[in-house]
């Protein structure tokens, strides 16, 4: 299990807390012309700037067990998904850290009004803070101020961040009980006929859900093109898994990438993409499906296309 002691730490005001030197501001993290006339450009840049980025079989080890259909719903995998973490990067990367110490904010149940406490508020502007420092971030905002679309200032930049992720909406017909956040990272549970799991489309989540005993991974969807079946390396995964008993049936998620990484990608299609998202990342053939609520993110996560 992770050592969470210095978590707590982290609920101190941001100004009081230490974070990892921002990284240098030079012409690697400007947006060339190219990019700015194609985003989707832009969304491969990101994973070239993914410099927190894990190594498989070095970081980490999963086991995807055996492939199956969407539709079939018995347990093909004999283990867990993650075989090891090397915890080591809970204390190299702070960013992984700080995003994980904010998966226990929320309540999973879906229509449940969320109480944030002002605790909270300080660990997710602390979250914030951490990332911006980062090379993905920086070239977002680089990226989304040459647009126009954000301001220049890069406080008013975090500020923007942290409301598109974490202020509160009504989703399920109760106001204050979902975010960007908690949707799309840490998972809901819908209460309606039969309960089904929404969002959830985080390795982080689902790697310290399965430590605890509550994600039971089912196996991974096989893709749509034979002979191609994920392995220990592969970073992009369509899995079928339970969480707290209820089961989520198809569900992609990008392994090993950055918190600062993922962000920055669903932030940049939410603001510059459409619904559907085609992209290229590193060798991987992705959709970035996003959907809106109003002005802020219903739902944003990986749709592997093969």
């Amino acid at each position: 299990m992770v050592n969470m002691d210095h978590w707590q730490g982290y609920k101190r005001p941001p100004s009081e807390q230490e974070y990892s030197d921002e990284v240098g501001t030079g012409t690697s993290i400007e947006p060339s012309e190219e990019e700015l006339a194609d985003f989707l450009q832009a969304c491969n840049r990101l994973w070239q700037l993914d410099l927190n980025r894990l190594e498989p079989g070095k970081d980490y080890q999963i086991d995807c067990g055996e492939g199956k259909k969407v539709f079939q719903k018995e347990d093909m995998a004999e283990g867990s998904l993650f075989c090891y973490v090397d915890e080591d990067i809970f204390r190299t990367k702070p960013t992984f850290a700080r995003f994980c110490s904010l998966l226990d904010n929320y309540n999973p149940n879906a229509g449940c009004k969320e109480v944030v406490t002002s605790e909270e508020k300080q660990e997710q502007a602390a979250f914030i803070e951490e990332i911006s420092r980062t090379a993905p971030i920086k070239y977002l905002h680089k990226y989304l101020s040459r647009k126009g679309i954000v301001s220049e200032n890069y406080q008013d930049f975090k500020r923007m961040l942290t409301s598109l992720w974490f202020d509160l909406y009504g989703r399920g017909g109760t106001s204050g009980s979902s975010s960007a956040f908690e949707h799309v990272f840490v998972g809901e549970i819908k209460q309606h006929c039969e309960q089904e799991v929404s969002g959830f489309h985080n390795w982080l989540q689902f790697y310290l859900e399965e430590a605890k005993g509550c994600v039971d991974y089912h196996g991974y969807i096989l893709p749509r093109r034979r002979g191609e079946t994920p392995d220990s390396e592969t970073q992009l995964l369509t899995v079928q898994f339970k969480w707290n008993g209820v089961l989520k049936s198809v569900s992609s998620t990008l392994v090993g990438v950055s918190p600062e990484f993922e962000i920055a990608l669903y932030t940049l299609c939410f603001f510059v993409g459409g619904e559907d998202n085609y992209v290229q990342l590193g060798p991987y053939s992705v959709n970035i499906k996003c959907y809106r609520f109003g002005n802020k993110i219903g739902s944003v996560f990986p749709i592997a296309e093969c």
